[in-house]
């Protein structure tokens, strides 16, 4: 069985990338930005809106090692999956919470994982993730890939 890829989008990049960089079975992860309709975005640009594109994180991962489930149950678990654009002190559209996948499988399993997590009610509100297609990624910039390795601040 061959590497699969998933991006997720849960607030800034650094410690989503640092949240799944841990876990057993990840291949890679990349910092970057997509779902928007500009070419080559660069921080600056996302960070002001304009270009409707989301800080996120490319996950390659074994499935033999790690399951899909696995991945969607620490996602749900590593940001606020009801707050709408803002994830702690950041705020902005490009912080949404979302779910990139890329098969038809992947699909299915992403719905059916934020379904059973809002029939769970574990949560006090509704639950805002969004569920799409995967689009164009675009790496961020040097600096941002494992930021928190670089700084000395671990897995944060």
């Amino acid at each position: 069985m061959t590497n699969e890829k998933i991006i997720f989008g849960a607030g800034c990049f650094w410690g989503v990338e640092a949240a799944f960089r841990r876990l057993e079975g990840i291949v890679d992860t990349a910092c970057g930005y997509t779902g928007g309709q500009t070419e080559e975005p660069t921080y600056e640009t996302v960070c002001s809106g304009m270009t409707g594109h989301i800080e996120v994180v490319k996950v390659v991962f074994d499935p033999l090692e790690i399951t899909l489930e696995t991945l969607l149950d620490h996602f749900w678990h590593c940001h606020d999956p009801t707050s709408k654009d803002k994830q702690g002190g950041d705020i902005g559209s490009q912080y949404r919470s979302v779910i990139f996948y890329f098969s038809p499988n992947q699909a299915v399993v992403a719905k059916l994982s934020l379904q059973a997590l809002q029939q769970s009610n574990q949560l006090q509100a509704t639950v805002v993730t969004e569920v799409l297609p995967a689009t164009r990624f675009y790496l961020a910039e040097e600096y941002h890939q494992r930021y928190f390795e670089k700084h000395g601040l671990g897995s944060h």
